[in-house]
């Protein structure tokens, strides 16, 4: 072998050996920069209801819906169906049929999460899917911040009123149930997120239990 290719498989292994030390070092520290990534995603996100008139690109909206579908459900079940909103004309009519999602007049783009019931457990469980869509719900606000985009969760299920009009506004089937409409877009101004850490709202191990130093 050529002096200069030993040399060439030296450099290599040097650097592989560099990578995988600067790792450990990073691991030792509390956790890897990825793992900083998603708690940072976490702590900064906020209910973003002002947008730009830009639009989401398909990719996005692609990634949204992905990241909905990656979120946890109780015996893999996933109960869900996502109403992908980007027709002025219909993000206007949710608007107005329901008012605690106001700012989809003026948004690009909405995600309607349904509870599909035909896929829901039929026994004891068979409530889970609430947790199910909730997770997946989300899983959308934490990714569309990720992406740089602003959203805000407007609650549509258990008011019945506002599920019956947003199924006969997107033509549902009667066992699929409009549980919440995600209203996204790019944030129109700067966006602080509220800090909502209460120690009293933690216990250890029992009702009202301190943490053992």
């Amino acid at each position: 072998m050529k002096t200069s290719n030993i040399l060439n498989v030296v450099l290599a292994i040097a650097l592989v050996f560099i990578c995988a030390c600067v790792a450990m070092a990073d691991n030792k520290k509390g956790g890897t920069t990825m793992d900083n990534t998603v708690i940072n995603n976490i702590m900064t996100r906020s209910s973003v209801r002002s947008y730009t008139d830009k639009k989401v690109e398909q990719e996005k909206i692609d990634a949204l819906v992905r990241a909905a579908m990656a979120a946890p459900t109780a015996m893999n079940k996933q109960p869900w169906h996502f109403i992908v909103v980007t027709d002025e004309q219909v993000l206007g009519q949710i608007a107005e049929l329901t008012p605690n999602a106001a700012m989809a007049v003026s948004a690009p783009l909405a995600i309607v999460v349904c509870g599909d019931l035909d896929k829901a457990a039929k026994d004891v469980n068979k409530d889970f899917w609430i947790q199910d869509v909730s997770a997946a719900t989300e899983n959308i606000l934490l990714a569309a911040h990720g992406l740089g985009l602003g959203a805000v969760w407007t609650g549509t299920w258990p008011r019945v009123e506002r599920c019956e009009k947003i199924a006969k506004l997107l033509n549902l089937p009667e066992t699929m149930i409009a549980f919440a409409t995600v209203v996204i877009g790019y944030p129109d101004g700067e966006q602080h997120a509220k800090d909502k850490y209460l120690e009293e709202n933690v216990s250890y191990n029992t009702y009202g239990g301190k943490m053992q130093k």
